[in-house]
């Protein structure tokens, strides 16, 4: 058996029992996890010092586990929470997209696959939706992160069909199944998967890539044309995932629909 202590996130939960959870845990070095927390949900004194009161969704924490070759789940013996994350208690669309955050990284990780770029990734959106005025930057920045450390990161300058320089234009075709922008129509073959992006949200994303220390938020940017581009990115990073996994996660629609 292996006892481990990590910093985690918690990015799914549900009841086991009366007193129990099972817990789906973002890991900064261990990855995702998902456990057994036996009498986290009791409330006597000593399982309150052990679990915090309870492992709760979009939280943050140091955890204590055990795992065994053998066994499916791990077995989650303490959880010190650390960052409750009030507003998501109070602000339903930050807690909105903090949901899509924690569902994007659940369907895009893998079990146990160590992502240190992509837990650092989600704590930082988690933090920022606390401001009403970062939610869009936030989010699409987190998209950004995610997708690229995932192994998904779009092709924004060359032509995804061709591998030809892009040249500078007022509309471009975004192809999801080639993996990024084309200066060619959609195809049949991507019809479903294909759609038209102005040059304002290819410079936005273009921005994110190119300079990765480039701030996003909403709440910065000085046009209500521009803010209407970062908007439209997400949207788009959005679908994009959608067509990589081959289903649509029930949170999307958090952001695909708006406020």
């Amino acid at each position: 058996m292996a006892r481990i202590k990590d910093q985690a996130i918690c990015i799914r939960h549900r009841e086991w029992s009366e007193t129990s959870q099972v817990v789906w845990l973002l890991c900064e070095q261990h990855g995702k996890v998902r456990g057994l927390a036996k009498g986290s949900r009791k409330t006597s004194p000593s399982s309150i010092a052990r679990f915090s009161g309870g492992i709760d969704l979009l939280t943050r924490g140091q955890v204590m586990f055990v795992t065994k070759p053998t066994a499916e789940l791990a077995t989650i013996t303490e959880w010190d929470l650390q960052k409750p994350h009030r507003h998501f208690r109070t602000d339903l669309r930050s807690q909105h997209l903090g949901l899509y955050a924690a569902d994007l990284a659940n369907a895009f990780l893998a079990d146990h696959d160590p992502h240190p770029v992509a837990f650092a990734a989600l704590a930082r959106v988690l933090w920022e939706l606390g401001d009403p005025a970062r939610h869009e930057g936030a989010v699409l920045r987190y998209q950004w992160d995610l997708l690229q450390d995932a192994g998904f990161r779009p092709e924004l300058h060359q032509d995804a069909q061709t591998g030809g320089r892009l040249a500078d234009r007022e509309t471009y075709t975004f192809d999801a199944e080639a993996g990024g922008l084309t200066g060619a129509p959609g195809t049949a073959r991507a019809k479903n998967s294909s759609w038209r992006v102005r040059r304002q949200t290819v410079q936005v994303l273009r921005a994110l890539g190119d300079n990765p220390d480039t701030e996003s938020e909403s709440g910065s940017v000085p046009t209500a044309e521009a803010r209407d581009a970062v908007v439209r990115a997400n949207r788009l990073l959005c679908v994009y995932a959608r067509t990589k996994l081959d289903r649509e996660l029930p949170t999307m629609q958090f952001l695909l629909k708006g406020p």
